[in-house]
């Protein structure tokens, strides 16, 4: 049986109290943090660093998932990693050699992701399959929170799925965007195995009750 995981996005948490938005979600029995790395190039936002996750990272043993949106990514992979970030994911659309920042993260000993955003074609990217452990399906236009969720990507969420079966592959897929209970469900049926969502869950004043609801979701069946 497939386990879905949540992973709350912190760009949704109150940024003044981090430490104890990050200690919310885990207690709530998230699965995963989601962590968006902004640089104003790639996205049209500026959001956080290394440093801040490094602070972080003593709060906490949940795993970090670290979405770098983000121009040559290798650039800084180490920083990240040096930092707690359990998984890197880099942006196929950014420029950059990707081969060499999934190689990296990798040798680094921790668990390289790949994303796509709703317009790039899930078959861009399938020479890096067997390269990765995550695949990240953004289902809105990144760089910004609070968008709504865009059905057209769903299609690519199914493609995916039955390449990564037909290839028996392991690797998580992951959606990032307008993330809630009722597109969360369309998702896992499709075949996410990851949730990644920010104000759907951080709204909320106990977001346990919810998480436990979207772990239940009916998986994907081939």
């Amino acid at each position: 049986m497939v386990m879905i995981k949540v992973s709350p996005s912190m760009l949704s948490a109150d940024f003044s109290r981090l430490g104890e938005e990050l200690k919310r979600a885990e207690n709530a029995g998230a699965d995963w943090i989601h962590i968006d790395v902004m640089d104003g190039m790639f996205v049209p936002n500026i959001t956080i660093g290394p440093s801040v996750i490094k602070a972080l990272r003593p709060l906490s043993k949940i795993p970090f998932d670290v979405h770098l949106m983000i121009e040559d990514p290798v650039r800084y992979v180490k920083d990240f990693s040096d930092a707690g970030a359990d998984m890197i994911t880099v942006h196929a659309e950014s420029e950059g050699n990707l081969n060499d920042a999934i190689k990296k993260i990798r040798e680094l000993g921790r668990s390289p992701g790949i994303s796509i955003n709703p317009g790039t074609p899930f078959r861009t990217i399938e020479e890096y399959m067997d390269k990765v452990d995550l695949l990240l399906i953004m289902t809105v236009q990144p760089g910004f929170g609070g968008q709504a969720f865009r059905e057209e990507c769903v299609q690519k969420i199914t493609q995916a799925r039955k390449f990564i079966d037909d290839n028996r592959l392991n690797i998580e897929i992951a959606v990032d965007g307008g993330i809630n209970r009722g597109t969360g469900e369309i998702c896992v049926k499709a075949g996410a195995t990851v949730l990644a969502a920010g104000s759907a869950l951080f709204s909320l004043a106990d977001m346990a009750a919810e998480i436990k609801i979207w772990k239940s979701f009916e998986t994907y069946r081939p």
